[in-house]
C-alpha cells in the first residue's frame, strides 16, 4: 500500500501523457501529440537547455571540490577535521527553503546579480558533499602502500595521486558526479530564490506553467524527466557497485 501510494501518481502521469484529451481525468485515446508539443515549445526548450548547462557546470565543479575535500580529509589528520566534515555535510540536511533564502540574502549583500552564476554556486553548495561521501567511502578501502610504492619508484606525491589514487577513485567520482547532475537538474526550491529570467530552469518553468491550470504537455515533459532521472540514478548505482572492485596496478 505504501509503494502504491508513492508510485501511483507517477504511473498516472506517464499514462495520461499519452491521452488525447486535454482533461487529465478523462481518457479519450492514445496519442503522441503532447510529446511533439513539448519539443515545439521554444521557451520550454530554452529552460531545458539552461537546466542542462547549469547541471553540467555544477557537476564538474562539485566533482573537483568533492574529490579534493574527500582526499584531504582522508590524507591529513588535524584537530578540526570532524568539525569541517560536519560543516560540509550541513547543506545536505538544512531545509532547502532556508538555504535558498540565506543564499539570496548573501548575494544581495554582496551585490551579485542573479543569473547562471548564482544558480550554479547554489547548486554546487549542496551537490559537492554527495561526491565527497562517495569518494570518502571509496578511500576507506584504499591500501596506503599503493601511494608509498609509487613514491618509492620515483613518483612525486602529486604524480602518485594522479597515476595511482585518481584511477582508484574514478568509479566513486563518476557515481558522485551522476548523483550531483541528477540533484541539480531536478532542483526547484533553491533555484527559485537564485535564478533570473535569463537563467530560468526547467523545474521553475514547469511550476510557472501549472499555475493557470494543468497542461497535458506537462505530463509528457514530466514523463521525460522521470525517465532521465531513473536512467541517471541506475547509472550512478551501477558505477557505485563497481567501486568495490580491486584496483588494477
Amino acid at each position: 500500500m505504501v509503494l502504491a501510494f508513492l508510485y501511483l501518481p507517477i504511473v498516472l502521469i506517464v499514462v495520461f501523457s499519452f491521452n488525447q484529451s486535454t482533461q487529465n481525468v478523462v481518457w479519450e485515446g492514445f496519442t503522441w501529440r503532447w510529446y511533439g508539443q513539448v519539443w515545439r515549445d521554444a521557451p520550454l526548450m530554452t529552460a531545458l537547455w539552461n537546466s542542462v548547462v547549469i547541471a553540467t557546470a555544477t557537476t564538474l565543479i562539485a566533482s573537483v571540490l568533492g574529490t579534493i575535500a574527500g582526499w584531504l580529509l582522508y590524507r591529513y589528520r588535524f584537530p578540526a577535521a570532524k568539525l569541517v566534515q560536519g560543516l560540509i555535510f550541513f547543506p545536505m540536511v538544512v531545509p532547502e527553503i532556508i538555504m535558498g533564502v540565506s543564499l539570496l540574502l548573501l548575494f544581495s549583500l554582496l551585490h551579485v546579480e542573479l543569473g547562471f552564476t548564482t544558480v550554479i554556486i547554489a547548486h554546487v553548495t549542496f551537490c559537492f558533499p554527495f561526491v565527497m561521501i562517495a569518494v570518502g567511502a571509496r578511500l576507506q578501502g584504499l591500501d596506503p602502500s599503493l601511494e608509498e610504492a609509487a613514491m618509492d619508484l620515483g613518483a612525486t606525491p602529486l604524480w602518485a595521486f594522479v597515476k595511482v589514487i585518481l584511477p582508484y577513485l574514478l568509479p566513486a567520482i563518476v557515481a558522485g558526479a551522476l548523483m550531483a547532475f541528477t540533484l541539480s537538474i531536478d532542483e526547484f526550491v533553491v533555484t527559485y530564490f537564485t535564478y533570473s529570467a535569463a537563467s530560468i530552469t526547467l523545474p521553475v518553468k514547469i511550476y510557472g506553467m501549472i499555475k493557470p491550470g494543468l497542461d497535458p504537455s506537462i505530463n509528457a515533459l514530466s514523463t521525460l524527466l522521470i525517465a532521465a532521472t531513473v536512467v541517471l540514478v541506475l547509472a550512478a548505482d551501477a558505477v557505485r557497485r563497481l567501486s568495490g572492485a580491486p584496483v588494477q596496478v
